[in-house]
């Protein structure tokens, strides 16, 4: 630990809540907690906030990704004893596996890598209706926080068209793609949710087929294929596939519901053009905030100090606190740690009877599945005229035994994400294995981009025209078929893991959702198991913690 730098003590040694890592579960709780009247120290090895929750620079992601990729050679002995206190070791566990970071354009990437904040968890965006936008203006985090609108929405059908989705009474009769009598069964379909929403007798949906598979439900209604498809993969956001046997079939009740989320978020602040937003900076901002919030509530941060070991009584087990890399030890009533940690089980036989459950559940793996991530940079738009937008690849869309939604959000350079000139686009999809994962990547990095001909030397003046400030392609390509020429990209399977409660609590790692929905949820849950009689985030008469729409910062 030679490179540590020389951090004085922590003074004061104990507090109500040790957390480590400032992922955006980790920050929300420390945040909550110490609004609550907690003591909080919070901790964090890397030099940056937002751990895999953050937005960073390329050198930086390609940093992260690499370390969290392979783990951490294991501690022998697992614990020791020492003052009375047993000391279990902490080590990492990899995350993240067969991490490919591809750089086609080296010279003109390099000069610009520092400017780029991409995020290690996209694609995500926030819907303007949902709990994480209801959770940032009551907590007061919105004060630190800026947004903008996410342009437009598209369907891909993998032949290189984009069709737009018919999300609202305007967008349909705008889509010249619709005929006459889609357009009428859409807008009768739209309205006879509504009206069942509204609680009106004559539009009321019967309990029979709010049971029923809401695909089922849509072909009930007349809606033609391409429409059903916009409505459950671009505005319902189902993952699988939704035709025939399916492991997560979406029922039509719960399908309602995201059609409300979707429709309450369509005008909700005045700046925003559709029903999502994306904040300026990147989705690392969000974390920030939340730490931010803490420390004026009086939390503790200290970044770039690794944790060694837990610590637990010798006698009956019972949790402790932490020892950190520098030596010194921290007790706490409770912890709360990144899920990058974990702890070797120590065996049957040790003193640790209070400990070995939560230990149990740290050591087991994860069987909620995995996620495929690509993050692209390219040098112009999919759409010449848009630049921030989502697009989605439906179910067989792009090969006949395609299962999962594929879903890519592209942001250009006017939410301070990349240069002028520049856009990150940011690829996922729900996978079983790394090889389906990647397969997908693949196919959908096939579809949007083409590459620099190898050893053509006029591919780095292409480059450097396509990326000089202020002069995009789409200034320059006439034809909107022509793709974006691909200058760097990423790809990575992260683990999937969920919510650990014991002595000892694990955060979860980002989902495979498009918004933070059930990451706030599972963090909620999380407080309350841990202080099962506070409130979370209790209301207060100060401005700071308004919850008025308006004190959200959305610019144009």
């Amino acid at each position: 630990m030679d490179d540590l730098p020389p951090y004085p003590p922590i003074d004061p040694t104990n507090f109500d809540l040790i957390v480590i890592g400032t992922g955006l579960p980790e920050s929300v709780i420390a945040a909550a907690a110490s609004s609550a009247g907690k003591s909080v120290l919070h901790l964090d090895p890397n030099p940056f906030y937002g751990s895999h929750f953050s937005s960073l620079c390329l050198t930086d992601l390609a940093d992260l990704l690499q370390s969290h990729s392979s783990p951490s050679p294991s501690p022998s002995p697992a614990y020791n004893v020492h003052d009375d206190l047993l000391v279990l070791d902490l080590v990492s566990r990899p995350l993240y596996s067969s991490v490919e970071i591809s750089n086609f354009s080296p010279e003109v990437l390099e000069r610009h890598s520092r400017k780029f904040n991409v995020d290690v968890a996209g694609p995500r965006v926030f819907f303007c209706a949902d709990k994480s936008i209801d959770l940032v203006l009551k907590s007061g985090a919105s004060q630190y926080l800026e947004f903008k609108s996410i342009d437009a929405s598209f369907v891909g059908d993998g032949k290189e068209a984009f069709l737009s989705v018919p999300d609202t009474r305007s967008a349909i009769f705008k889509d010249t793609s619709l005929g006459l009598t889609e357009k009428n069964r859409l807008m009768r379909f739209f309205k006879r949710v509504q009206g069942h929403l509204a609680g009106e007798e004559d539009a009321r949906i019967p309990e029979e087929d709010l049971e029923s598979p809401f695909v089922d439900f849509l072909e009930k209604m007349g809606l033609p294929p391409r429409i059903k498809s916009s409505i459950l993969y671009a505005i319902a956001m189902v993952n699988y596939d939704q035709e025939g046997v399916c492991k997560d079939t979406l029922k039509t009740k719960d399908g309602i519901d995201r059609l409300a989320l979707y429709n309450a978020s369509v005008g909700r602040f005045q700046n925003a053009l559709g029903a999502m937003i994306y904040p300026i900076y990147g989705q690392g901002e969000l974390p920030q905030a939340f730490c931010r919030r803490a420390a004026v509530k009086g939390c503790l941060y200290v970044l770039r100090m690794p944790v060694a070991a837990l610590l637990a009584e010798k006698d009956s087990g019972c949790y402790k606190g932490v020892r950190l890399a520098s030596g010194q030890d921290i007790t706490s009533n409770k912890l709360v740690m990144d899920p990058s940690f974990t702890v070797q089980s120590p065996p049957a036989s040790s003193p640790l009877h209070s400990l070995q459950e939560s230990l149990r559940l740290l050591t087991l793996g994860d069987d909620r599945g995995k996620v495929a991530r690509g993050i692209c940079i390219t040098g112009s738009s999919l759409k010449p005229d848009i630049s921030n937008l989502l697009l989605v690849y439906p179910p067989r869309s792009l090969f006949p035994e395609q299962v999962m939604a594929i879903r890519v959000l592209q942001i250009g350079s006017s939410l301070a994400v990349c240069p002028p000139g520049m856009f990150v686009l940011y690829i996922s999809a729900l996978c079983s294995d790394i090889d389906e994962g990647k397969k997908l990547l693949h196919l959908a990095m096939d579809a949007l981009f083409r590459l620099p001909v190898s050893g053509n030397p006029e591919n780095n003046a292409t480059v450097e025209n396509e990326t000089t400030e202020g002069c995009s392609v789409a200034q320059s390509e006439k034809a909107e078929a022509v793709k974006p020429m691909l200058l760097w990209s990423a790809m990575y399977i992260q683990d999937l893991t969920t919510v650990q409660v014991g002595s000892i609590n694990s955060a979860p790692m980002p989902d495979g959702n498009l918004n933070y929905s059930d990451t706030i949820e599972a963090t909620v849950k999380l407080f309350h198991e841990i202080y099962p009689s506070e409130e979370f985030f209790p209301e207060t008469s100060s401005a700071e913690n308004s919850d008025d729409d308006n004190g959200l910062s959305l610019e144009t």
